[in-house]
């Protein structure tokens, strides 16, 4: 029987080719995956172990905190890693040195006074010298270390990227206003942090800690040990000498798998992503196998019948199939896996143009990966076999010498379609009940909801062909005569087959469409929320998100042309017995020129001192009311209690929050003292071309985002597309291999119905009629596939997207009429090009040898 095995393969291997490419693509997408994880995850490590090469004990601050518990006035960070403390650690014995160390954010701007790096993750930190005058972590490549004040490096990728030269002059900020200094050296490093987008800029000690801290402070303090030290030991030696609290001291060893356990957290929840789509490319390629397996088996009922006639028992067919199954699943999971490889080189720089920030790195090639990419290969193919394996076993001999293929049974039908039914109508009850939550905890039930619904439609699917096939069928004759006639008589001859092809191509299109109109959507309310709740032209905030001075919001409102500008200052509040909000402080004066906030009861004047406004999503939630009183503690930097009292309820406004109240009972409690946005309302004729001026009045600070409506609208929408993007390609496989369900099906389905095929052509049907017939039936098997995703994709889209309607209240689903037509023509276009290449070869058939076909 293996040999049987071996001999169908070879026999068969051009109508095995689309099943063995679907694997193919299915695998290799796992592989890569598996590989790309690896390799991410050593590049990650590499780096880490130069790092700590040297680490026998690693000091860390702990928050920065003044005496009282509260952050520092003036806001900037404050330690207890001094000198006093470094110069202690050095005195221990076993101690071979201590380098203290310290970083922050620095933005630096090439001179086009754009930002060199990403918009986060930007560091600047102390070049520190050792005996040598060097320091490792940073090995110079040009020029030398920054020793003054003026004086700063550079690492190469951002000098190259910013087009500095050694002496030029830079321009970077931290916190506030823009700083420029002369750059006097290049650095290389081994930093992932750098190595994948971030921007480093190098000072001299005393530098870096009046940009970042105080003098003679510092983040960390690593320990090196002399060699026969036990580190651990040094490590509660250490221990003892930090202030309770303040400091905290790790061990090279804890602080490798800490880190360790932190890359691995990292790439996981990718490598889960992307081992979630390339299921579904092996979920589509199922329906593909099994299809292949089933007309192979419908072919080769004859053989099969002798096989049995003169011994073979039906366990020896079914074997005899799961063979051949696995055989070629093996094949081509081993050339998948050689295309992963492909794949996994490729994925890091498209991530990377993205801003994900991986290192660089040696491809990894683990054992782990080789025997998943293969077994699961293999286990697909095989069980996708099974069933039809099981069909072969069971036909009796006479039967199968007396027909081709036996038509479904009656009952098989009737139990098939009454679990479709059931299915169905459990996940669509599912789905309604998550409307009706409209709820985000409620996604594990959408996603339930959303599996059951589709399982349903593809079980449904072959009674589903049949009215909506013939429908199509009634256009094609109308439009294309006989040809369309045939072409829906094709299409309906087997509706299980026409329905595991087209559901390939379905499951694709369920997904792409329900994400693409709840993106569209959500884009939707986000514009709408702009036009409704914004009525200021500009936003001002940092790219760091630390904050802004409260001084510019009195600069900007000096600015020639403007007319309102309303600083926000946001504190978080626990109220006992309820929750928490977020309360909004700013100047109650001048909100309602910047934005529409609409109260259910109370108004402006009613909010002061005490009093504050709920909005009408989280009085409900927290079961509020005019009049109540809470007892509220503030927990940004100072966690003290204080009375409030709600004023007034208002509709749901995105600029202004959970809550909203005066400045002046927010800002005792805002520690450091700092705007976390500035709204900017122009005068009439003003609202456009006023960003540069505002820019110019506030410093025009790296730092500085001041962002009009329109860059509002855009930055959102640009995150959403994105997303969308990346999901058409990762789903863009899926739909591949549906296409070549598609084509492999045709292609069968001419060798099956070569005698038909002369028999039409002896009538006088010419090949261009032909051609019509097997373009019309792939086309109007891609359009029902189409009709079922493009559907069922629009109710999961509706059911699920109320889930967004409890943060996003101006949500409602839109669709975007112009991408579902998109999606349309492409199943258009697929059916036409899938039939390409077996409408030319049922054409080329000659007519005399194909009657005569048995």
């Amino acid at each position: 029987m293996l040999r049987t095995a071996l001999r169908n393969i070879v026999a068969h291997k051009a109508r095995l080719m689309m099943t063995a490419l679907a694997v193919v693509l299915g695998t290799a997408f796992v592989s890569g995956t598996l590989i790309f994880s690896d390799t991410v995850g050593a590049a990650y490590r590499n780096a880490m172990s130069k790092n700590l090469k040297d680490v026998a004990v690693s000091v860390h601050a702990q928050s920065p905190r003044d005496a009282d518990g509260a952050e520092p006035e003036d806001g900037r960070r404050s330690t207890a890693l001094d000198d006093r403390l470094a110069d202690r650690i050095r005195a221990l014995p076993g101690v071979a040195s201590v380098r203290p160390s310290l970083s922050g954010s620095a933005v630096v701007v090439g001179k086009d006074n754009q930002p060199l790096g990403r918009e986060w993750g930007n560091l600047g930190v102390n070049y520190v010298a050792d005996q040598d005058g060097k320091d490792g972590r940073y090995p110079l490549k040009e020029g030398r270390a920054p020793a003054s004040a003026g004086e700063m490096a550079l690492d190469a990728q951002s000098a190259q990227r910013g087009g500095y030269a050694l002496g030029d002059t830079v321009r970077f900020a931290t916190d506030g206003p823009a700083l420029t200094k002369k750059l006097v050296g290049i650095v290389g490093t081994d930093d992932p942090q750098v190595t994948s987008g971030a921007s480093l800029a190098l000072f001299d000690t005393a530098t870096a800690q009046k940009l970042f801290l105080h003098p003679g402070q510092y983040d960390e303090l690593v320990v090196a040990a002399k060699p026969g030290t036990d580190n651990q030991a040094l490590t509660d030696q250490v221990r003892r000498l930090l202030p309770k609290d303040r400091a905290e001291a790790t061990s090279g060893t804890e602080l490798a798998a800490q880190e360790a356990k932190m890359i691995t957290e990292q790439t996981r929840s990718l490598t889960k992503m992307l081992l979630t789509f390339a299921g579904i490319s092996l979920f589509v390629g199922v329906f593909i196998i099994a299809n292949t397996f089933t007309m192979l088996i419908a072919q080769r009922s004859r053989e099969i019948a002798l096989m049995r006639a003169v011994g073979a028992s039906r366990r020896q067919v079914v074997r005899a199939v799961l063979a051949e199954a696995g055989l070629l699943g093996l094949a081509s999971s081993a050339v998948g896996f050689a295309l992963g490889l492909g794949i996994a080189v490729g994925l890091r720089p498209l991530l990377n143009a993205t801003g994900a920030g991986f290192p660089d790195g040696p491809l990894v090639i683990s054992p782990a990966a080789v025997l998943a990419a293969l077994g699961v290969g293999v286990l697909v193919t095989v069980l996708a076999a099974w069933l039809p394996s099981r069909k072969a076993a069971k036909i009796a001999p006479v039967e199968a010498l007396s027909t081709v293929e036996a038509p479904p049974t009656q009952r098989g039908l009737v139990l098939r379609n009454s679990l479709g039914a059931v299915v169905t109508a459990l996940g669509v009850a599912v789905m309604l009940y998550v409307y009706a939550q409209k709820n985000a905890d409620a996604l594990p039930m959408a996603m339930l909801g959303g599996a059951l619904t589709l399982a349903g439609m593809i079980i449904l699917a072959p009674l589903l062909s049949r009215p909506l096939v013939a429908l199509a069928g009634k256009v094609t004759t109308r439009l294309f005569g006989v040809t369309g006639k045939l072409a829906k008589e094709n299409a309906l001859r087997n509706p299980r087959r026409t329905a595991a092809t087209a559901s390939a191509l379905m499951i694709g299109l369920v997904l792409i469409t329900g994400m693409t109109v709840g993106g569209h959507s959500v884009q939707r309310a986000m514009d709408e929320m702009v036009a409704k709740d914004l009525k200021a032209d500009y936003k001002v905030t940092t790219s760091h998100f630390d904050g802004l001075d409260p001084e510019l919001s009195k600069k900007a409102a000096q600015v020639p042309g403007v007319e309102a500008v309303a600083p926000l200052r946001r504190v978080g509040v626990t109220t006992t017995g309820t929750g928490f909000l977020s309360l909004t402080g700013t100047d109650l004066s001048q909100l309602p020129k910047v934005t529409d906030v609409r109260f259910d009861s109370g108004s402006y004047d009613a909010v002061r001192g005490n009093g504050i406004a709920v909005s009408r999503t989280k009085a409900k939630e927290l079961g509020l009311k005019p009049g109540d009183t809470l007892a509220a503690e503030f927990f940004s930097g100072t966690a003290k209690k204080q009375k409030l009292t709600v004023a007034g309820i208002y509709e749901d406004n995105q600029v202004v929050g959970d809550a909203l109240g005066a400045a002046s009972l927010v800002d005792p409690h805002k520690k450091p003292f700092k705007d976390d946005a500035v709204l900017v309302k122009a005068a009439d004729g003003k609202s456009t071309g006023l960003d540069k001026e505002i820019r110019d009045a506030l410093g025009n600070s790296p730092l500085l985002k001041v962002q009009d409506r329109d860059a509002l609208r855009n930055q959102d929408a640009g995150a959403i597309n994105t997303m969308l993007n990346m999901m058409y390609g990762l789903l863009g496989m899926a739909v591949v291999i549906a296409v070549l369900g598609v084509v492999n099906t045709l292609a069968m389905s001419v060798f099956e119905r070569t005698r038909e095929i002369g028999m039409l052509r002896a009538i006088g049907l010419a090949r261009s009629g032909i051609k019509q017939m097997v373009r019309l039936e792939s086309v109007v098997i891609s359009l029902f596939g189409a009709v079922l995703g493009i559907g069922v994709g629009v109710f999961l889209a509706w059911a699920g997207g109320s889930m967004t309607a409890s943060s996003l209240p101006t949500y409602e689903m839109v669709l975007p009429w112009g991408r579902l037509a998109l999606f349309f023509a492409i199943a258009l276009v697929v059916g036409v090009l899938a039939a390409a290449w077996p409408a030319r070869r049922a054409a080329r058939l000659n007519m005399l040898e194909s009657i005569s076909a048995q």
